[in-house]
């Protein structure tokens, strides 16, 4: 069976692994371009493309697919049985999702219809979800629209975050998609549709969302930063200067001060009084220096009680 494999960032690579481990046949792999990246604006090939290369697989790495004759023809004079999309980070036109002859299968990151769009796993954790899981479906041009396949359930820990939660959805992400490649072969007969009237959306997430709303209770405060951690972090202000939040604990307890108040500061964290509850900040990070717990921070640095965050 030729196999095309599109994918980019690092959640893409244990799939493409487990069918090089398989001995599927790989007649190409298709990622986004080299970027520049870090202060030295050095180019930087995806994960994808690393992998691929290592293994002597082809790699096309098109700018933008939607009306790219030439990659579509080359896409067809491959003749894959079947295309595998799991990250790549651009939408497949018709024409494309038409080549293969088992269809154009996707990844996703949530129990579709649940969590359509971009980031499932980052709005499973602020919505304080206690379950999550991947999804594999057929590919349609809708978004995250096409019928199911096969799923499998993760569950949610208390202290999961976006990056230790993706880390686990790769893996089932892969071993899932391995089970359900003689499936696909046999027709996808287990395919279901989507319930629409079921269905939420995940939309892209930002910087501006990782601002505290410290009137918020302190179980949602953490389940956000959990949830944009590690990007964009949440954050609030100290004395009018950014301070990113990397960890923190809810507490029940609620004092006589107003949201946002600094409670107490010492190697335990910094307490700050919430809507609902107060919470424990553990690890921070303030401009110019690097992250680290709010025990290291508080030595040579001073964090005033009374002071209000977020101004």
């Amino acid at each position: 069976m030729n196999i095309v494999f599109m994918g980019t960032p690092d959640f893409a690579v244990p799939t493409l692994e487990m069918l090089i481990d398989e001995k599927h046949h790989i007649c190409a792999v298709v990622t986004q371009p080299d970027k520049p990246k870090g202060r030295g604006g050095k180019e930087t090939m995806p994960p994808v493309k690393e992998i691929a290369l290592k293994h002597n697989i082809p790699v096309l790495q098109p700018v933008r697919i939607k009306g790219d004759e030439v990659f579509y023809n080359d896409i067809q004079s491959l003749n894959p049985d079947l295309i595998i999309v799991v990250a790549f980070g651009q939408i497949l036109p018709q024409n494309v999702l038409d080549i293969p002859k088992y269809g154009c299968i996707n990844i996703h990151g949530s129990l579709l219809p649940k969590y359509r769009g971009a980031a499932p796993i980052q709005w499973s954790i602020i919505n304080r979800d206690t379950v999550t899981g991947v999804t594999i479906m057929y590919m349609d041009q809708g978004m995250d629209t096409g019928d199911m396949l096969l799923k499998k359930e993760i569950p949610i820990t208390q202290e999961d975050t976006y990056a230790s939660l993706h880390d686990k959805m790769k893996i089932v992400g892969a071993q899932t998609l391995k089970e359900a490649l003689p499936i696909i072969t046999g027709g996808g007969l287990t395919r279901q549709k989507q319930d629409d009237t079921k269905s939420t959306y995940a939309p892209m997430i930002s910087k501006v969302l990782g601002e505290i709303d410290w009137n918020k209770p302190s179980y949602v405060i953490d389940a956000l930063v959990r949830g944009l951690n590690p990007w964009p972090t949440g954050y609030t202000y100290y004395k009018g200067e950014t301070m990113k939040i990397w960890q923190v604990q809810p507490i029940d307890t609620t004092t006589e001060f107003k949201a946002g108040t600094i409670i107490s500061a010492d190697k335990k964290g910094i307490c700050v009084q919430t809507g609902e509850g107060s919470l424990l900040i553990q690890e921070i990070q303030m401009p110019n220096k690097k992250r680290m717990p709010v025990s290291e921070y508080i030595k040579g640095n001073t964090i005033d009680e009374g002071i209000m965050l977020g101004i």
